[in-house]
């Protein structure tokens, strides 16, 4: 039963950071310099689905958001949706989310339950912009060529550091709030604690209950 219970509840939580993301995507996008990728509040929900959920459901909240999106459902800021995202110029930085997500949840997991605001801010820095804009550039230097392509990241960084003050922030309380958000579900502790421990043998002179003598 305490399977059963624990895949609901990271279904459930999957379900509710894919939902997250695609809300963030609500306000629409700005688009700066030439490149066509445009600023978008999205990648605040990846860097909270990473730190929040933990490497491997912070990984599948970001797939199953992507695959709606594969399948054109208009997810992305914009209003944007279906297979030709992935021949667009922001292909990359989508990859890069993935990646992003499942190295802020497994650096976060090292760190808790403490969670330093101060590491926690390196951590998104880490995941959810050096990530993001390595696989960003990648892909996008195929098509605007590589100092292109790394010198109109400059531009996103303000936006960018602003979403890694915001999401470290949530995340701490999020996890000084619910402990045990990342890492084995609190009912698996609780099992092990209720666990029988080993019989000790009974003080000397005591008498079993069949009334059998006790070796001294």
């Amino acid at each position: 039963m305490t399977d059963r219970r624990t895949t609901a509840r990271d279904l459930a939580q999957i379900a509710i950071f894919a939902a997250l993301i695609a809300a963030l995507g609500l306000p629409g996008t700005i688009t700066v310099g030439s490149t066509g990728v445009p600023i978008t509040l999205q990648t605040l929900g990846i860097m909270l689905a990473g730190g929040i959920l933990g490497a491997r459901k912070g990984f599948l909240a970001v797939l199953v958001f992507l695959v709606l999106v594969s399948a054109g459902l208009p997810l992305l800021a914009g209003g944007r949706g279906g297979l030709g995202v992935w021949a667009g110029p922001s292909a990359g930085y989508l990859i890069g989310w993935l990646v992003g997500a499942a190295v802020i949840g497994a650096l976060t997991a090292k760190i808790l339950p403490a969670y330093p605001l101060w590491l926690g801010i390196v951590i998104n820095i880490v995941g959810g912009v050096l990530v993001v804009y390595a696989c960003g550039i990648a892909v996008l230097a195929f098509r605007v060529g590589f100092v292109p392509a790394v010198t109109s990241n400059f531009l996103y960084l303000p936006g960018d550091g602003l979403k890694v003050l915001v999401a470290s922030i949530v995340v701490k309380q999020v996890h000084r709030a619910y402990p045990g958000l990342i890492g084995p579900p609190a009912a698996d502790t609780a099992e092990r604690a209720d666990a029988p421990t080993a019989q000790t043998e009974p003080a000397d002179g005591a008498r079993p209950a069949d009334g059998s003598a006790v070796k001294p």
